[in-house]
């Protein structure tokens, strides 16, 4: 019962800024001066990057993200890392972010276990300084397989994991700044031949090196 009241005081929020979010919906939007994802490095702290095939037209219509990449990392002695991340520059035209929960059915995986991490990162808000992030730790399966998914929203300087809270913020953010900027970042190993311990510390280290290349891409 007390999960269900958050819920509906969140909605209850999201709809009265809905309606200032769109009264200043005239004023002219900025969208920030940023690198294209496309010029993350392939090598991170040992982790090889590979492209991975893009995805379909019509998936991207769905997604409605203006840039994204995804792409596979490898480093000796770890198992493979699966990157996604979707920019969005503008989320006033309904293309706001779809949470990587509401994709997996379709691709016939399904929340095993569903909860939150916490990683101490560097590179938050462009400084150097470790911070603490509270991201969504996933355990998904399909069958006999299991994955581990670790994702988060990023946005001004901000890593949310509730898509609620990063819904609100968007609202918030474009009254104050004028700005619905945003992205998504994903993080997906398996757990095939490993434990749950493992695959949490193999996620955990590549999110730990990945964070401070984001900045520039994914501005503040």
């Amino acid at each position: 019962m007390k999960s269900i009241a958050v819920r509906l005081t969140l909605i209850t929020v999201c709809l009265a800024g809905a309606s200032v979010y769109l009264a200043g919906a005239n004023r002219d939007e900025i969208v920030p001066p940023r690198t294209p994802l496309a010029s993350l490095p392939m090598t991170i702290d040992g982790w090889a990057g590979r492209r991975a095939p893009d995805m379909t037209p019509e998936i991207l219509k769905v997604l409605g993200a203006d840039d994204y990449i995804m792409r596979s990392y490898f480093a000796p002695q770890h198992g493979p890392i699966g990157l996604y991340i979707g920019y969005h520059a503008t989320q006033r035209q309904g293309d706001t972010i779809h949470s990587p929960l509401n994709c997996l059915p379709g691709a016939g995986w399904q929340p095993l276990e569903q909860g939150h991490t916490t990683i101490t990162v560097s590179g938050l808000g462009g400084t150097t300084v470790s911070t603490p992030i509270e991201i969504n730790r996933v355990v998904i399966g399909k069958g006999l397989e299991r994955q581990l998914v670790l994702y988060w929203y990023q946005s001004h300087g901000r890593v949310v994991a509730s898509e609620y809270w990063g819904k609100i913020y968007t609202v918030l953010d474009s009254v104050r700044y004028h700005r619905t900027d945003a992205a998504l970042v994903r993080v997906i190993t398996s757990m095939e031949t490993v434990g749950t311990e493992t695959a949490d510390e193999r996620a955990t280290m590549f999110v730990q090196a990945l964070f401070p290349r984001l900045a520039g891409h994914l501005p503040s």
